[in-house]
């Protein structure tokens, strides 16, 4: 990844070797972790992916007031309310854990200011003020007074352009850190895209080849081999004149997939799409499944999942390659009768790592199907960040990012 012709690790700054001694150290966290209908926290692995930065800093004398959003509200919104994750922050970090009703103003100030070093302080979710999401410069400045320090560790938010996660680094000059999550996910990428050992594999699934141009193109110049699943590989099969019966696919996007096709030839990358497919019926957990070659698919008949043989041959694959980036499910695993091939695929990523190759996975649907099948202690990096990931695969330097470098 480079910036200015450097590469980002020559001028990133971590925080190895600093002390953070009696100093207030605002960091901007991602907290936008899914409640239940209790307002319980049900996936705390944000939480605890900010654990090591935050303990860093108050284990070298400094104190820390959080900053995160929650969800997309209109004002305040007492179901977004970052009061409903206190307990677990807490639990998480092994420490009492102070709440201020406000991320900004006098009072919510004095609350940062009197922390002692090894405290904690969470503000309320930024989101609440418009003015976060709108890049506003006045509330940027408003959230710096908190802190001498900023520390930014909130990859998942790093590809937006907002007060928290980009203008305020201007009011930070040569105080303003990587946080150890916002370093990891940049190394992770960086070793898929650059620093990875070959042969190298990006597989690409999901439904729409609409959504997944951009990361494929630019990808095609990075690896080996790229391996296509889910809905997309129908749009690519009418595109080669196949029989895709009831399937979903992208008519529009029919020369999109040819051109892909034989860009992918052109630079020397294997591209494989499966050899036959789990069809069913209707789209339903409980539809009549049938296999097909996937160039010949019945008419009533929509493809699901990858098939037998597929599978097979993308673990063949899988096996053969050293570093192996995972982004989207390979049929419609939200159905169980139709999740194998995404369970398949999971665990033949598992084993090639265990053997020694780097896995990365990301973006919402495959980190998902990861956790589910308790696949994601078996992988080398599971990130956290679903658009930031993508946008950074795209050959992209997030505005987070950026911020923190200029």
């Amino acid at each position: 990844m480079l910036v200015n012709n450097y590469s980002i690790f020559e001028i990133m700054k971590t925080l190895v070797n600093h002390s953070f001694i009696n100093k207030k150290v605002l960091i901007r966290v991602d907290f936008n972790v899914p409640l239940n209908d209790k307002l319980q926290v049900v996936d705390n692995t944000r939480i605890y992916a900010a654990k090591p930065t935050i303990d860093y800093v108050l284990n070298n004398g400094g104190s820390c007031i959080l900053i995160s959003h929650m969800g997309r509200p209109q004002g305040f919104s007492p179901d977004l309310s970052l009061k409903n994750i206190v307990s677990e922050v807490s639990k998480v970090l092994g420490r009492p854990v102070y709440f201020f009703s406000d991320c900004i103003g006098e009072e919510a100030e004095n609350k940062s200011r009197l922390l002692e070093p090894g405290q904690v302080l969470l503000l309320e979710n930024l989101r609440f003020y418009k003015e976060e999401s709108e890049g506003d410069f006045d509330f940027a400045k408003k959230l710096s007074r908190h802190g001498t320090v900023f520390i930014n560790d909130a990859f998942g938010a790093a590809h937006r352009a907002h007060a928290s996660t980009t203008i305020i680094s201007r009011f930070f000059k040569n105080n303003k850190f990587f946080g150890k999550l916002l370093e990891k996910e940049v190394l992770a990428i960086d070793k898929v895209l650059k620093s990875g050992e070959k042969p190298v594999l990006a597989i690409i699934g999901g439904a729409k080849v609409s959504s997944k141009i951009t990361i494929i193109e630019s990808m095609l110049d990075k690896i080996d081999h790229l391996i296509i699943g889910g809905g997309m590989v129908y749009t690519f099969i009418y595109a080669l004149k196949g029989k895709i019966g009831n399937s979903i696919y992208e008519k529009d996007y029919a020369n999109v997939a040819l051109k892909i096709i034989d860009k992918a030839k052109s630079k020397n990358v294997l591209l494989h799409l499966p050899i036959d497919v789990v069809a069913g019926d209707n789209f339903s957990n409980n539809s009549n499944q049938k296999i097909f070659d996937v160039n010949n698919i019945s008419k009533g008949w929509e493809g699901m999942d990858a098939g037998p043989k597929s599978l097979k041959l993308f673990e063949s694959i899988i096996l053969k390659c050293n570093t192996i980036l995972w982004n989207g499910p390979l049929g419609v695993f939200e159905f169980e009768n139709f999740a194998k091939g995404t369970i398949k695929i999971g665990d033949s990523i598992a084993k090639k790592t265990k053997l020694g190759a780097f896995s990365l996975v990301g973006g919402g649907d495959s980190v998902f199907a990861v956790k589910k099948y308790g696949l994601e202690n078996k992988m080398s990096y599971v990130s956290t960040g679903g658009g930031a990931m993508l946008e950074s695969l795209e050959g992209k330097i997030l505005p987070g990012i950026k911020a923190l470098i200029d």
